[in-house]
């Protein structure tokens, strides 16, 4: 009886159309967007999907229910496909459970992301349809970042050519500014040339210490003069040239030139080394942020947000804008948490771009350097005699007693004609400094909320305007979107109706590069105040100034200045007050351990 039964109910129904099909609209639209996207159209459907079918059949049509299937008409007699086997070959006979991975339910009931109803599009369509949101929402969001980056590697380049160009300059007007000294310059270039070559080092971003570079080459010029105004028969040992280099810190044969030049240049060179640094971490923050793959979450909400329209049947409806604006909000929840420390990074080098127009400003502090040294050579050759007294009474006389005097008059006699340099900067190059500041400031001020707005900017691709609020994509249907905005931050997502997030668990990559920038920010504010960090750093890792990371041949000129073991008066006297320091501090723990 169970097949006349069903054959029966069959004739009736194949008598008329079924509703379904009168109602259904052609996907003609739909399968051009799809193939306009790159995918194929096997399995793309030809009208709305408003009944159940069974995939890989486009001409059969089937309804589950408890016990078992039944067919619907769809356009006239159905027949089993082959891929159906079970019971006797009759449908009826299979059960719901047999038939089931076969079937998909219509009106949408077979998508998982997207609302239900009519649609055109099937689960595989709607797989290939929200990987491709991922990757272009990805495509925008690594867009905007390699956008940000050329401008972090076109202020880079900017400051990086008007800095070497300052110092290129003063490189070259060491002959001009030296070449009054004689012999003194002449025949010691190189100990010039080294000091800029250093300096353009530490820069670049080697481990050199300032301090302990321009300290070095005030008593290795100390060397030179002394030397040179020595008289000819007087033959002057390595030690005693060694005991003259140690006065420069008591006696100040050079005038208060090179501590005050020290100071000036240390600052400059630290800071703009420093704002350098800045510019190449925040351009590696932003690839590295920009490179973090979306989640499972945030992929399944931009799908609905882009292209479930499209599977409804409403292409042409925007999404509004504070839909967009809570789903990107979600899907960049981590990297809104990098705002923070990115405006204090920001804030803190537009700080130190100031700083270098600040007097004693970045070009006069670098194109002065030739100058500053001329006048403290002047100096000394001004007090030779002074000082030489002094020295002798340090280090003892060196020779015959009273055979110096005549030789040293005679230089300070041939030097007293010499009138020190006053460093005249360029009128332009202030003005130049100024537009560099300023450029600098300016451009950066625009970074500033970078993290926070990249949400606002995506939307601004993919929204509907402010006048469209009413009619547009609301994640269901064509309707005003209800639903406040979320803040920005992982931290205010806990409530966020599209992106489901655990505020618990933040993203690493994105945690390391906070850290990042909160270093970043901590250099550059102790650059502001002349500290070196950098090589502060190193020097916890690395005993002495980090000279482990030059070449050989420049390792000698890095090294702090050392003096061997001590044979003059001098060095044996300060010797013994530390010696007796040390012993005075032992002394209270020893008393303590014998009470013990």
């Amino acid at each position: 009886m169970r097949v006349p039964v069903l054959l029966c109910v069959l004739g009736c129904l194949s008598a008329a159309p079924g509703p379904a099909a009168a109602a259904d609209r052609s996907c003609t639209d739909l399968r051009q967007f799809y193939t306009g996207k790159g995918f194929t159209l096997a399995g793309v459907p030809q009208t709305e999907i408003s009944a159940p079918y069974l995939v890989g059949s486009p001409l059969t049509a089937l309804q589950r229910s408890t016990s078992g299937v039944s067919v619907l008409p769809s356009g006239g007699w159905l027949w089993l496909p082959v891929s159906l086997q079970c019971g006797t070959g009759y449908l009826f006979s299979c059960s719901a459970a047999e038939v089931g991975p076969l079937v998909q339910t219509g009106s949408g009931e077979h998508l998982r992301t997207c609302p239900q109803g009519p649609t055109c599009c099937t689960s595989t369509m709607e797989d290939n349809l929200s990987g491709l949101s991922a990757r272009e929402t990805e495509g925008l969001i690594r867009e905007a970042g390699r956008s940000l980056q050329a401008a972090f590697n076109a202020l880079h380049r900017s400051f990086d050519t008007y800095f070497t160009e300052l110092h290129s300059r003063s490189e070259r007007s060491l002959q001009e500014a030296l070449s009054p000294l004689g012999s003194l310059y002449s025949q010691n270039t190189r100990l010039y040339g080294d000091l800029f070559t250093d300096l353009r080092q530490y820069y670049r971003g080697s481990a050199l210490n300032l301090d302990e570079t321009l300290s070095e080459f005030w008593s290795r010029l100390l060397e030179r003069t002394f030397k040179t105004s020595a008289p000819k028969e007087v033959s002057l040992s390595e030690d005693y040239l060694e005991c003259v280099a140690k006065q420069q810190e008591t006696l100040r044969p050079f005038g208060d030139v090179p501590r005050d030049m020290k100071a000036k240049v240390i600052r400059a060179f630290v800071t703009a080394r420093s704002f350098v640094q800045g510019l190449i971490v925040s351009g590696e923050v932003v690839r590295k942020v920009s490179q973090v793959s979306l989640s499972p979450e945030c992929v399944k909400a931009l799908m609905k947000l882009v292209y479930c329209p499209h599977c409804r049947g409403l292409a042409s409806i925007k999404p509004c804008s504070n839909y967009c604006s809570n789903v990107m909000k979600g899907c960049l929840a981590n990297q809104a948490d990098l705002d923070p420390e990115w405006q204090n990074l920001i804030d803190t080098m537009i700080q130190v771009a100031s700083s270098f127009s600040t007097e004693p400003s970045l070009d006069v502090v670098l194109t002065s350097i030739p100058a500053r040294i001329y006048e403290a050579v002047h100096f000394l050759q001004e007090n030779i005699d002074i000082f030489t007294a002094k020295v002798y009474q340090k280090c003892g006389t060196p020779g015959e007693p009273g055979t110096g005097s005549p030789t040293i008059h005679e230089s300070r006699k041939k030097s007293g004609s010499l009138t020190a340099s006053e460093y005249k900067p360029s009128p332009t190059a202030g003005l130049r400094l100024e537009m560099q500041v300023s450029d600098l400031s300016s451009k950066l001020r625009e970074m500033r909320q970078y993290w926070i707005q990249l949400p606002v900017a995506l939307c601004s691709k993919l929204a509907a305007g402010s006048a469209g609020q009413d009619k547009c994509w609301n994640g269901i249907t064509n309707a005003r979107y209800l639903p406040e905005v979320m803040g920005d931050g992982l931290a205010n997502q806990i409530n966020n109706p599209e992106v489901e997030l655990d505020i618990t668990k933040p993203d690493m990559t994105i945690r390391q590069q906070i850290m990042q920038l909160k270093i970043m920010s901590n250099r550059l504010k102790n650059a502001l105040e002349g500290n070196d960090v950098d090589f502060q750093d190193a020097s916890d890792d690395i005993s002495g100034s980090g000279s482990g990371m030059c070449a050989s041949d420049q390792c000698s000129r890095n090294r702090p200045y050392a003096y061997p073991p001590d044979k003059n008066p001098v060095r044996g006297a300060a010797a013994a007050p530390t010696r007796l320091c040390s012993l005075l501090l032992l002394l209270p723990l020893a008393i303590l351990l014998l009470q013990r």
